[in-house]
């Protein structure tokens, strides 16, 4: 299984961003997928989750009310539908492929990884 996130980029506080996240190889439409991310000097944490047939998703305190994930089951794609970014969302965003239907914010839980795309957002 491959995961190949993309859509990061360079934007202002309050602007937005859509992650993509493209399964290929060995894909599934039985497993939840999840968005976690990593600042600079800092630990990886969870962002979001949705459950296999998008009816469950899950999110970080902090992104709450500002970021929205979303799948399309056809096209084996997961998205990450970030608004009113702050400075503090800048990060490497990594979409990973949870070993069962639904999954929250433990990393243990995810089974494959995608490589990352930056997001900075500036002041």
């Amino acid at each position: 299984v491959q995961l190949q996130a993309s859509g990061g980029g360079l934007v202002q506080a309050g602007g937005s961003l859509r992650l993509s996240c493209a399964a290929s190889g060995r894909t599934s439409s039985n497993n939840g997928m999840g968005w976690f991310r990593q600042a600079p000097g800092q630990e990886r944490e969870f962002v979001a989750s949705i459950s296999w047939n998008g009816a469950l998703t899950d999110y970080a305190e902090s992104v709450k009310g500002r970021f929205t994930v979303s799948r399309d089951m056809a096209k084996n794609t997961v998205y990450l539908h970030m608004s009113s970014l702050k400075p503090e969302d800048t990060a490497v965003y990594y979409c990973a492929r949870a070993r069962g239907a639904f999954s929250r914010s433990s990393q243990s839980s995810y089974v494959y990884w995608g490589q990352g795309t930056l997001v900075t957002v500036s002041s």
